[in-house]
């Protein structure tokens, strides 16, 4: 898969880095002043296409350069008076906007090419990793005396392999969660330009102004929340044990998968049961069986014709514990296959992993749970896990 999409490519020797740097930059600026496109907003999208290729390709040092050369060529070209080095004292904010926006761009598309190469490296280690832990765990269950020691090796690497299916999941996901991302700082610049308008001129308008900048700070919260989702889910540790609203796990996860679910055409409906007690377990942890299970519903629908929904329901189980399902409109499974997809390894994707149902599972059953599939009526599969509410679990 890397040598068909050019930008999971090896970075190039570091001269030829440098030199996609200037070229990229002089590409954008030759584009930005070509008479016959008569593009208003072109010289700003271009210099940070520019900045994100080079940041992509070479890394923080051809990033700067990048930067530093469509910072000169935006003074010098595009503000006024142009073609000056001595811009006039208005034109100054729209500079150190272009030049903050540039460097973030920037080491935002280095850290990501950075973190892309960090989850191909640990797919490839995948399965060494797992099997090499299987045959540790079988000679430790042969040795009695050493069975606790055993036991305890074996949640840590039971956790460092959920660690490493929530990073495979997430850099697979990297299109949709930069969206999503990108949304709220596109506003956020947006109201940040509409704000310097405001108090531009002889007489500024402060309550407009004020507004804009009520609406920055909403957008950059928004950003922020949604940063730490991922954040969160990237963080490795050992599981905490809390009360969880299972509700509110399900919600952020509809949240961060929106994007993927839109990008894909597909419709997600929630049925949430509003009198649900919370359940005592570790919320990463829960957040992943959700993730995984909406991210096997998505791939199942992709290529399916007619309605795509996904649908997720909450309810009160049995023997006071909490019953969560996620239904699926897609392919479903042969009859043959439905106890082989908790193997380990076992998958129906062409490019899967076989680890994210065996996790799942590992997970639910962990918090004293039951993660099963059934057929889904007219077609598709719906996934279903019990969980102990915090009042079963005390007992």
């Amino acid at each position: 898969m890397s040598r068909s999409n050019p930008l999971l490519w090896p970075k190039p020797p570091m001269i030829w880095s440098y030199g996609i740097a200037v070229l990229s930059v002089a590409a954008a600026l030759i584009i930005s002043r070509w008479p016959a496109l008569h593009m208003q907003d072109a010289p700003v999208s271009l210099f940070l296409c520019a900045v994100i290729l080079s940041a992509w390709f070479g890394g923080v040092g051809p990033g700067l350069l990048a930067t530093a050369l469509s910072a000169l060529a935006f003074y010098y070209y595009f503000l006024l008076p142009i073609h000056s080095f001595d811009a006039k004292p208005g034109e100054i904010p729209r500079f150190v906007i272009f030049l903050v926006s540039a460097l973030f761009v920037g080491s935002l598309s280095a850290a990501q090419r950075s973190a892309t190469e960090s989850i191909r490296r640990a797919r490839d280690d995948l399965r060494g990793t797992v099997q090499e832990l299987q045959r540790s765990h079988e000679a430790f269950e042969a040795e009695s005396l050493e069975r606790k020691h055993a036991e305890e090796t074996l949640r840590q690497a039971q956790a460092d392999l959920a660690h490493v299916n929530r990073v495979t999941t997430m850099g697979e996901l990297t299109a949709s969660l930069a969206h999503e991302v990108n949304q709220p700082i596109a506003a956020a610049v947006t109201n940040a330009n509409t704000c310097l308008r405001w108090l531009a001129g002889g007489n500024p308008n402060l309550e407009e102004a004020r507004a804009a900048a009520m609406r920055i700070v909403k957008d950059g919260t928004r950003a922020a929340e949604i940063i730490n989702r991922i954040r969160l889910l990237f963080k490795k540790g050992t599981p905490q044990r809390e009360l969880v609203d299972i509700n509110e796990v399900i919600r952020e996860m509809v949240v961060l998968l929106r994007s993927e679910v839109a990008r894909h055409n597909m419709l997600v409906e929630t049925e949430l049961a509003t009198d649900l007690p919370q359940v005592m377990g570790d919320r990463v942890q829960l957040q992943q069986v959700m993730m995984n299970l909406m991210i096997n519903g998505i791939d199942a629908m992709k290529d399916v014709e007619g309605a795509r929904k996904l649908a997720i329901k909450s309810q009160r189980g049995e023997n006071e514990q909490i019953l969560v399902s996620v239904s699926d409109t897609g392919v479903g499974l042969p009859a043959q296959q439905a106890d082989q997809i908790f193997k380990a390894f076992f998958t129906t994707k062409p490019h899967g992993t076989g680890m994210g149902l065996s996790i799942s599972r590992s997970i639910v059953e962990s918090h004293d749970g039951r993660l099963w599939v059934v057929e889904n009526s007219p077609r598709g599969a719906r996934f279903c896990f019990t969980l102990l509410t915090k009042i079963e679990a005390k007992e």
